[in-house]
């Protein structure tokens, strides 16, 4: 059979087949070649993270990557700007009747792939059918659970802190705007997604990391928002300083986008104190995921919400996005 079939989420023959051919085939480890119903696992700590998440992004695959790596890698962000180290991670299909067994394999190759990268295990999972028509090829859903080590928290924060980003915003938007077709742009740009665990563990050990976001939908302004409200204080945010990739930046000009809202899939922003600034911007520049890292921003007591300086002069505020820039970006 070269398609997926309604009797491949029936729990019997088919189904079977498909996990011992496509998905143990490249999916490794004890916990998921049991075939139990629950996986056992172990966590020393005293405190565990755990989010979930669900990818409907279209196209299914984009420069740069597809709907199986972005599961596993905004999964493992998640969990690593919550101050956690990942470990496991559950993985939910929704398949479509038809969808190619080549494209499914892909898919699983590429989340192979991204949780060896990420040093993550997928230990437990969960394949369903829907009829031809009524869903877009493959829907997929994630729990990932990770060991606390350093908590963030938006109570952390101080005025005088500074606000990093750790590269180039809007990229993960934009590649998906240009993979659709809709605009006639030729670049060369691809999605940054990418898994930041390891960049970013290595900063848990710095007394003044107040806290982490990764700007996915809603992107960075979104975020700001997000923490000034929480906070309680005030985000002055510098134009000039924010790092956009120049086909990013004529590309969202052109469309009418503004690149601070829209998504991206391998950045954090970090708010530190001012003091250990140079340290955290050292040790991203050391990893190359954060060769771009920069300080964008300060927190301050003399306003509330966010407020964006222009490159000219002038001030703009900056408020929570009311509907997704794109859709179905992740």
């Amino acid at each position: 059979m070269k398609k997926i079939e309604i009797g491949h989420g029936g729990g019997g023959r088919l189904t079977r087949d498909l996990i011992q051919e496509v998905f143990l085939k490249h999916l490794k480890g004890d916990h998921l070649h049991a075939l139990e119903d629950a996986a056992t696992l172990s966590l020393k700590c005293d405190q565990i993270a755990m989010t979930t998440d669900s990818y409907v992004v279209h196209p299914l695959f984009f420069p740069g990557g597809n709907i199986g790596t972005l599961a596993i890698c905004g999964t493992v962000n998640d969990l690593a700007v919550s101050g956690a180290i990942p470990q496991y991670i559950s993985l939910g299909l929704i398949l479509e009747e038809g969808l190619p067994l080549d494209t499914l394999e892909q898919i699983i190759m590429s989340i192979s792939e991204a949780a060896r990268d990420a040093g993550v295990q997928i230990v437990t999972g969960d394949t369903k059918v829907v009829e031809k028509g009524k869903g877009d090829g493959i829907y997929i859903n994630t729990t990932g659970i990770g060991s606390i080590v350093r908590r963030m928290s938006a109570e952390n924060i101080e005025s005088g802190d500074v606000i990093i980003c750790t590269g180039t915003l809007g990229d993960h938007g934009t590649a998906i705007a240009l993979a659709r077709e809709e605009f006639p742009v030729e670049s060369e740009l691809t999605s940054d997604c990418a898994a930041l665990n390891k960049m970013l563990e290595p900063l848990f050990k710095i007394d003044g990391i107040r806290w982490m976001r990764d700007p996915t939908r809603g992107g960075a302004a979104t975020v700001m928002v997000e923490l000034a409200d929480a906070s309680g204080l005030g985000i002055q945010l510098f134009e000039d300083s924010i790092p956009l990739r120049n086909d990013v930046r004529f590309i969202t000009e052109m469309l009418g986008f503004d690149p601070l809202y829209l998504a991206n899939e391998g950045k954090a922003i970090i708010a530190v104190s001012e003091s250990c600034s140079v340290e955290v911007l050292r040790m991203l520049h050391n990893n190359p995921l954060g060769v771009n890292a920069c300080v964008i921003g300060k927190v301050t007591s003399d306003f509330k919400g966010v407020r964006l300086r222009t490159v000219i002069g002038g001030e703009r505020s900056l408020i929570m996005a009311e509907e997704e820039t794109l859709p179905r970006i992740c």
